[in-house]
């Protein structure tokens, strides 16, 4: 079967590159999203402990700001973890490498780059 441009045995070869890479990236992404949690959970901890006026005292702010960025870099590593967990499901099911949006072969190269891509670069650069 010839996809991707590729002959059988290199689509093969370019599959498991990009297996090795997304196990590798799903294992940092779960690293980091043990730490952001544990993190959020000390921001909010910490503010229960102190009584933080958020409007009027000048720290208060800065502790609102922890927790939203906390909670922002928490909730994209998770969506990521997504991505890359259906980038390996896609693989064993024969689908890699299709754009989500239009069905169209995604570049090896963007897939070399970002292995979780869902979308072609066309698709990927026009609004949602």
């Amino acid at each position: 079967m010839e996809r991707m441009g590729m002959p059988g045995e290199e689509r093969d070869a370019f599959l498991s590159d990009v297996r090795a890479l997304l196990i590798a990236d799903r294992a940092r992404t779960a690293a980091r999203i043990l730490a952001l949690d544990k993190d959020f959970t000390a921001i909010v901890e910490d503010a229960q402990l102190t009584a933080t006026d958020d409007e009027h005292d000048p720290d208060g702010t800065t502790s609102a700001f922890e927790r939203s960025q906390a909670s922002a870099l928490l909730a994209s590593a998770v969506e990521h973890l997504s991505d890359v967990d259906s980038a390996l499901s896609k693989i064993d099911d024969g689908t890699y490498g299709r754009c989500e949006r239009c069905g169209a072969e995604i570049n090896q190269e963007r897939l070399l780059a970002r292995p979780a891509a869902r979308t072609c670069i066309t698709c990927a650069s026009r609004p949602a």
